[in-house]
Parts: structure tokens; sequence; C-alpha cells
């Protein structure tokens, strides 16, 4: 895995961890952070296909899309850092996609597997959910995870989300439909009710 250089702006989450912004600066330490985890992702996720993993130049493509729609309000793109004496190391990813029409969000995030079970994630989809129930404005963010992700399905449950629904066969990977996902959904008030 690799470290970023001190960044222009992060969104501490703890003194040991904080979210940074994922744009092209950062395109050599998430590609290696993409890299350590590319297998993983590829079971969850169709974007990450595990025969082609995408190259440095494809991420910074992707980063620099990311980065306008984070300047257009559509989306929040973050990685999860950890301290690592004057830098920082990535370890993971935080985004929230926002409607702004609809003032709705869906939020998605992953962690390596060996900083898994330390709260990372809570925290900074703790930290993103303030963001788009506070500046941003949005009244519902909605959560999607596999019915297999026991550990996705807790961070949903221990920040308040409500289980809605099944979609079953919801993931469409190049090879089949597959994936049962549960969507959780949160509101504004909900979120102040217990955080304010």
């Amino acid at each position: 895995m690799s470290t970023v250089t001190p960044a222009m702006f992060t969104c501490p989450i703890g003194d040991d961890a904080a979210l940074i912004p994922r744009t092209v600066a950062i395109t050599e330490a998430h590609q290696a952070l993409l890299e350590a985890n590319y297998k993983r992702l590829a079971l969850w996720d169709p974007g990450f296909d595990a025969n082609n993993p995408r190259t440095l130049n494809e991420t910074r493509a992707a980063l620099e899309k990311q980065g306008q729609a984070w300047l257009e309000g559509t989306q929040l793109p973050l990685d999860i850092a950890v301290s690592a004496g004057a830098d920082w190391r990535l370890v993971g990813a935080v985004s929230l996609r926002i409607d702004v029409a609809m003032r709705t969000g869906e939020i998605g995030y992953w962690i390596d597997a060996a900083f898994e079970g330390r709260g990372l994630v809570t925290r900074a989809v703790t930290a993103v959910l303030d963001q788009a129930f506070g500046p941003i404005g949005l009244q519902r963010v909605e959560l999607r995870t596999g019915t297999d992700n026991e550990r996705s399905r807790s961070v949903a449950r221990r920040l308040g989300f409500s289980e809605e629904g099944l979609l079953r066969e919801a993931v469409a990977f190049p090879d089949e439909r597959r994936d049962d996902d549960v969507v959780y959904g949160l509101l504004a008030r909900e979120w102040r009710n217990t955080h304010e």
C-alpha cells in the first residue's frame, strides 16, 4: 500500500485517521490501494474485473471524473487514510452519490481487509452523513449491500439506517446476475435526532 504526503485538505475522523478528497493529486496512492484490493473488490463490485485490473491512466481518468462530479455537487468522493507519521496511508474509500433535485444520496464504502474491525468505516460514514444531512442538505441517504455482507449490514444498523427491502439479483456481473442486495434508508430527521 502507498502513502500520500500531507494533503491540502483532510477531514479528521479521530486522532489516527482522516478522509482525503479522491482527486488526481492522489492517483498513484489510490492505484496502489486498488491493486492491493482488486480481487476482493471484484467479488462484490461489477465495476472491477478481476481479469482486467485498471491501469494507472484509467484510475487517473476515473479520479478526474469523480473530481468533476464533486465540483458539480453530484458526488463526494473520499479515501479513508490512517496516520503514517507525517504522511497518510490510504486504506479504503467512501463515496456519496448525490441527486440534487431529489435531495437524496447513496453511500458506498470499502476497506482493506487488514483494517476491518477498527471502526474506520463507521467513523468515515458518520463524517459523510454529517455532511449529507448538514451542509449538503439531503433529506434521505440510501445504503445498499449484499445480503451476505454482515460487516456492512452492521454498519448500517449501528448508524441508525432502517432496512427497507430486498432487491433480488440486483447486481449484474459480466458473467451473470447475482447477489441480492438489502436496501437501507436513513432520513435527515432520524440522523439529527440521534446526532445533535
